[in-house]
């Protein structure tokens, strides 16, 4: 029999484990957003246009966070995941959240990324950019 060049379906679990890797990752920039002096309002919002990791606030301004996590080995760092594309469908979820939510806080809206890279030893490290956009 010859391949049929198809990939091979994925692992059990590992559909589970990769959502479980993307709640670890979630939760260790909550907190370090929450240490910077935010205040978590969603985690996981989602409407039609697709879903925001955390939406927080830090003074009058509305912080719209991506949080993307990586093992350390095999992927891209987690820094170079947000893409133009990217940024401009978190704007979009962001005027969803407002138009939802009321307005637009007097310091506008700031969109900033977390990186949490899970070495194969050691503790995690996170990154946070402030006004990714």
């Amino acid at each position: 029999m010859g391949s049929t060049g198809s990939a091979r379906p994925p692992a059990p679990g590992r559909d589970a484990a990769r959502r479980a890797l993307g709640r670890y990752g979630e939760d260790l920039a909550a907190r370090r957003l929450t240490e910077a002096g935010m205040t978590v309002l969603a985690r996981n919002w989602r409407c039609r246009e697709g879903e925001l990791d955390i939406v927080a606030r830090e003074g009058d301004t509305l912080v719209v966070c991506e949080v993307k996590t990586r093992r350390s080995h095999g992927y891209e760092h987690p820094m170079e995941a947000l893409t133009h594309g990217k940024r401009e469908r978190l704007r979009r979820l962001a005027e969803c959240w407002l138009q939802r939510r009321g307005g637009a806080p007097p310091d506008g809206v700031r969109i900033d990324l977390v990186g949490v890279v899970l070495p194969d030893r050691g503790a995690p490290v996170v990154e946070h950019v402030r006004g990714a956009s």
